[in-house]
């Protein structure tokens, strides 16, 4: 059973990743492989966590690998809309210091 959606936005050199569900040992592998065919020639990188339930250590490994791909290539990638319940999983693994996150 899927618990992730993925909606992706391109507005020229912007892809802008929706997620809806749960991003966890499973999804984690589809994220990384949409996101990364979808990386080329992308200079800003926007995850939108608006309806993110919950994310898992194997998310956050995602989120940490592609960040790198973007910062190895002098590109942008920003967080926006964390909830309540993802905002704490964030905040009690470190993870919110890594990422550049906008409420």
């Amino acid at each position: 059973m899927q618990t992730l959606k993925i909606k992706m936005a391109r507005n020229q050199r912007e892809l802008r990743v929706e997620l809806i569900g749960r991003l966890d040992t499973v999804t984690s592998k589809e994220l990384e492989s949409e996101v990364k065919k979808n990386l080329p020639g992308i200079d800003l990188l926007i995850f939108d966590f608006t309806q993110l339930e919950y994310i898992a250590s194997a998310g956050l490994r995602v989120l940490l690998a592609v960040s790198a791909w973007m910062e190895d290539r002098d590109k942008e990638m920003k967080i926006i809309n964390l909830s309540q319940m993802v905002k704490e999983i964030f905040t009690v693994t470190g993870m919110i210091e890594a990422f550049e996150i906008e409420e």
